[in-house]
């Protein structure tokens, strides 16, 4: 098995600014696996994933594929990552590549050899922290000739509470004509107080629920917001794999899976599965990624409650070629494995 790895910069259209920081562009590194004449595609991102820029995933990743990986499961190379302390977003680029392989290999598209039917609920679209002025400007440009039908809205303003109804208030207006339906992530963004005055105060104002409205680390908090709440919660941050739920899975209505938190599918798919079996929720999410990684996504996401698979939507240009919008939702190309694949390989 080779294995060969393209740093590639990806800009945003617009930038995102969320409670804890402001993201505009990121080297990403994409992840190519190629046995048998066959080539898998992954993508692994930067940041709150674990490494911190696209040369420590490189060398995390070179550090695994040293031990001679090529005769071993896709189990038993998860399973040796974990020892190595491989961290997630490094990860998550070989274990979607691999998936990709293994489903070239077995001339299937990657849903169908994970026993998944295709993906059939609309994703939302999102906008982040930003005047009400920006708010008029932006949603037009969001919604105007596009089949989507969910905006998802980022609080936890910095500027506090104040700043995120007034941001809100625009958005209700701005959003009329599109008949759109509205979800808030806070980022963590929030305290106890505030979260709960705000989950009252967006429960009259036509919004389906709030996301990770507690900073990572105040998961016991939880209890309070949960009891007597008029939103559903759920959680991001705060799940990134799936022995994370089992602590507040009585506290929260369901959880957001990310394949950069989780390191990819495989853990992916316990997440999902741990989610189930204990009654919530389900929804996936993105971060700064290509149509590689959101094709991998999407191609899991068919038994999945919520869809937030957006962010190559939003890139100038998306160097990879893979899932695009039908009728609202963020679909795979029907082919074998995932779908996408880097369109310019010699991009470095």
């Amino acid at each position: 098995m080779k294995v060969s790895y393209h740093k590639i910069l990806l800009q945003k259209r617009f930038p995102l600014k969320i409670s804890r920081f402001v993201s505009a562009s990121c080297y990403n590194v994409f992840v190519r696996v190629e046995k048998d004449g066959i080539v898998g595609w992954g993508e692994s991102v930067p940041g709150e994933t674990g490494a911190q820029n696209a040369e420590q995933i490189i060398s995390e990743l070179e550090k695994l594929v040293e031990t001679n990986i090529n005769d071993k499961s896709i189990s038993e190379i998860e399973s040796l990552s974990r020892e190595l302390k491989i961290s997630a977003g490094s990860y998550a680029g070989l274990d979607i590549a691999l998936w990709d392989w293994k489903a070239k290999k077995a001339n299937m598209p990657l849903h169908a050899l994970l026993g998944l039917p295709i993906p059939k609920t609309k994703t939302s679209l999102t906008i982040g922290i930003m005047s009400p002025e920006s708010v008029i400007d932006r949603v037009p440009l969001l919604f105007d000739n596009s089949t989507a039908k969910y905006l998802k809205i980022k609080l936890g303003s910095p500027e506090g509470i104040d700043a995120d109804k007034i941001m809100y208030e625009q958005v209700l207006e701005s959003s009329k004509p599109y008949n759109l339906g509205l979800r808030v992530d806070a980022n963590g963004g929030w305290n106890t107080e505030n979260a709960k005055h705000m989950i009252e105060w967006l429960s009259k104002r036509h919004c389906d629920y709030v996301e990770q409205p507690l900073a990572q680390g105040k998961e016991k908090d939880l209890k309070t917001l949960y009891e007597n709440r008029l939103l559903p919660i759920f959680v991001d941050e705060s799940c990134r794999y799936s022995q994370d739920i089992i602590e507040y899975s009585q506290w929260v209505d369901g959880v957001n899976l990310k394949l950069m938190k989780s390191g990819g599918i495989t853990e992916g798919l316990r997440v999902l599965a741990t989610a189930k079996a204990f009654g919530l929720e389900t929804m996936i999410g993105c971060m700064s990624e290509s149509s590689i990684s959101i094709s991998a996504a999407a191609s899991i996401s068919g038994h999945i409650d919520h869809i937030d698979l957006d962010s190559h939507y939003n890139l100038k240009p998306d160097p990879a070629s893979g899932a695009k919008m039908v009728n609202g939702v963020t679909m795979p190309r029907i082919s074998p494995g995932h779908g996408a694949f880097l369109t310019n390989e010699n991009q470095i």
